[in-house]
């Protein structure tokens, strides 16, 4: 299982952007929702953050193990979100992955995640 939570730049002048590509996944969640079990991710979400003149996304997630990435997906809608992606996101600023200390999942949810 990993647990992740990473931190993106959003590229200067692409707020308007960022509010169209969360508005495309909210509107379009239940496509969205059948595109994670083949990532085997069971949590993911998104946060955005405003500091001064920058501006964050961060991701959080948890995944199981051998589930195939977003770039290899074949659905639709995994594509235009990685459209969305390449429009927004600064390439040139590293992303800053934060470290897990402390991971509080139920073991009932854990084992679950096992199975799936």
């Amino acid at each position: 299982m990993k647990v992740e939570l990473s931190r993106f730049k959003v590229k200067a002048g692409k707020s308007e952007k960022v509010d169209e590509w969360m508005a495309f996944l909210n509107e379009h969640m239940e496509e969205v929702l059948l595109t994670l079990n083949d990532e085997k991710m069971y949590v993911e979400t998104i946060f955005r953050e405003i500091q001064e003149d920058s501006e964050f996304l961060y991701w959080y997630s948890v995944q199981g193990e051998g589930g195939s990435e977003v770039t290899d997906s074949h659905h639709e809608i995994d594509k235009q979100h990685l459209a969305f992606w390449e429009a927004c996101i600064d390439e040139e600023y590293l992303p800053v992955d934060l470290k897990p200390e402390a991971v509080m999942i139920q073991e009932s949810i854990q084992r679950e995640m096992k199975r799936g």
